[in-house]
């Protein structure tokens, strides 16, 4: 299965300043399968150490001295590890606090070897209050489930995703052709990007198994509570896990989850499953100027699932719903507002770590909501996801007066139009559209 992140691990290869690799992620996101193919195709020796398949090896790491490590391994797996030839790989490595502390020393003594390190819950060990990470001397990427253009690769629909890759601000668009990718979008959303799904899909095309997949990863995600929660949070993160799929696209109020939980309670608990990467939070930021980060406000958020798929599964939407209605329509819209944000935050550089923001003015008589804001050169842009060929965008206008931006952006089913200020692009266009805002500044100029 073919990932965009796989040029950004034979970039890291080729990088003679390279740092050994940390690669974060929720469980099921395809870390490990990644990584061993990308071993198996670039490397002469992929070694692999799973620490919770085989503990044993944290033996190995009573020294942080690379030289004894290496030898300790190569000793237990009869293989000789080679600079320039081996690939040395750590999975799971939050179960081993001292191997992540060692990739300093790898980092300073063996330069010339390539190191690779993958955690589902790595984020509690980094964040514990007695743990000290090698600071700059750790490259991190940050993945997550395969976006709209990586499962077109998946279903062999790679000249589709040529054909989007090629379009220009001024190209047309055959509507049977604009046709074929709406429907294969609703066919994302029941599906969604967790690989072992989007397998399923593609070896069997049978919806049922993949919803029964989906349910099964659920279940995984539920039984991880117990290694980040004592048995009285558990509970909390239950009630916060289900209700987070179900809350897409709202502001978020802890009395919406349980009235009779203290927020107090739920805070931790959402705090929890976001260091586990399994929902985002979208935090307000009062827009116009950049850095959005400077401006946010950790109080007020709505939230995003990890996974389009996963979140219909739990919400119950059923197959036969978003395949014949507007995306747009669908569980008041929320459909579409998670498949916007996920496919945002796809398209963010994997060595960042996911952010993303809305905006909204409260006012007693005029309040205004925009779903998403980006930053786009030195402005921050606003972002709609509406209904329609028109549909009503009057808090996106009431943006651009209130901090003079030039364009707004409104994603839907639609063709692609740019009825100035408003530049309208089809759901399967999000990750062009600062291509396209920057196509319409040359224009302007």
């Amino acid at each position: 299965m073919k990932r965009d992140i796989d040029i950004i691990l034979r970039e890291w290869k080729l990088d003679k300043n390279r740092c050994p690799l940390l690669v974060q992620g929720a469980r099921q996101v395809g870390k490990t399968y990644t990584i061993t193919e990308f071993g198996n195709a670039e490397f002469h020796e992929l070694i692999t150490i799973n620490f919770e398949l085989n503990p044993e090896y944290k033996e190995c790491f009573k020294t942080l001295e690379p030289k004894n490590i290496i030898e300790c391994i190569s000793l237990l797996k009869n293989k000789d590890i080679i600079e320039g030839k081996t690939l040395l790989f750590f999975d799971e490595i939050q179960e081993c606090p001292k191997a992540i502390r060692s990739l300093r020393y790898f980092y300073e003594k063996k330069p010339g070897l390539h190191v690779i390190c993958a955690g589902s819950l790595l984020e509690f060990t980094l964040s514990h209050e007695n743990f000290r990470m090698p600071v700059g001397r750790v490259q991190y990427l940050h993945m997550k489930p395969l976006s709209f253009l990586e499962f077109l690769d998946a279903i062999k629909e790679n000249k589709l995703r040529k054909f989007i890759e090629n379009l220009k601000l001024d190209s047309t668009i055959n509507d049977a052709i604009h046709n074929k990718l709406i429907s294969i979008i609703k066919k994302y959303s029941i599906i969604g990007g967790m690989p072992a799904v989007v397998k399923e899909y593609v070896m069997n095309e049978n919806l049922n198994k993949c919803i029964i997949l989906q349910a099964m990863i659920i279940r995984t995600f539920r039984d991880d509570f117990g290694k980040y929660a004592n048995r009285v949070k558990i509970k909390y993160l239950q009630k916060l896990f289900y209700a987070a799929a179900k809350m897409v696209g709202k502001k978020f109020k802890y009395s919406h989850v349980d009235r009779e939980i203290q927020s107090r309670e739920l805070k931790n608990a959402l705090e929890l499953l976001e260091k586990a990467g399994i929902i985002y939070r979208v935090k307000k930021s009062r827009g116009g100027v950049p850095p959005i980060n400077f401006y946010s406000n950790e109080r007020h958020f709505k939230v995003l699932f990890i996974d389009i798929g996963l979140m219909q599964n739990i919400c119950g939407v059923s197959e036969d719903i978003l395949i014949e209605n507007n995306l747009l329509d669908v569980y008041s819209g929320a459909i579409a507002e998670q498949f916007v944000g996920q496919e945002l935050i796809a398209y963010q550089e994997y060595y960042k770590e996911p952010s993303i923001y809305y905006w909204e003015r409260e006012a007693k008589s005029s309040s205004a909501e925009v779903d998403y804001i980006i930053r786009i050169g030195s402005k921050v842009f606003p972002i709609e996801v509406k209904a329609g060929k028109t549909g009503r965008l009057k808090s996106l206008h009431i943006y651009l007066e209130k901090y003079s931006i030039p364009y707004g952006i409104k994603i839907s089913q639609q063709q692609k139009l740019f009825n100035k200020p408003v530049l309208s692009i089809p759901f399967y266009l999000i990750k062009y559209l600062k291509d396209y805002i920057y196509d319409i500044n040359k224009c302007d100029a």
